[in-house]
């Protein structure tokens, strides 16, 4: 688990760790070079998820020898289907990660929700229900490794 305590708000015991696919860990199709290290660096210490309509084809290969599980959703109510299954996760224990539209509702429900601005762009809808805005996925990673970075930057 990790574990991030936010003054003014409770504490965060992060179980799970979901990305959105293309425009997040990965972009064109293509996973994002260093992605697959800093999972492996965390390693037992949060469950890794990928939830992506798989635009481009590509996201079981490329993310076939990294210890994650991907749901590929189906169009339609894409938003609603990622929202879902987070709750299946449990939203207080989820931090999510995304880029798109839809990602905005578990950006919003999540435990943290954090949004990722690289070469495909940032909705505003995501923009807007994050509770950080990062520029790169691999600051996700550095945010995760040293969690005060979080609690400075979402204090109350």
């Amino acid at each position: 688990m990790i574990y991030i305590d936010i003054p003014g708000v409770e504490k965060k015991e992060i179980h799970h760790i979901v990305f959105d696919y293309n425009g997040t860990i990965a972009i064109g199709g293509v996973l994002i070079p260093g992605v697959k290290e800093a999972i492996r660096s965390f390693a037992g210490q949060a469950a890794f998820h990928v939830i992506t309509a798989d635009t481009f084809g590509f996201v079981t290969e490329q993310v076939s020898d990294i210890d994650c599980e991907v749901t590929i959703i189906p169009p339609g109510d894409q938003a609603r289907s990622k929202l879902d299954f987070i709750s299946t996760l449990g939203t207080d224990h989820t931090l999510c990660v995304g880029n798109g539209a839809n990602d905005e509702l578990m950006l919003r429900n999540a435990a943290v929700g954090v949004a990722v601005l690289q070469e495909e762009g940032l909705a505003t809808a995501a923009l807007f229900t994050a509770d950080l805005v990062v520029k790169d996925i691999l600051d996700v990673f550095a945010l995760l490794k040293t969690p005060e970075r979080i609690m400075a930057t979402l204090r109350q």
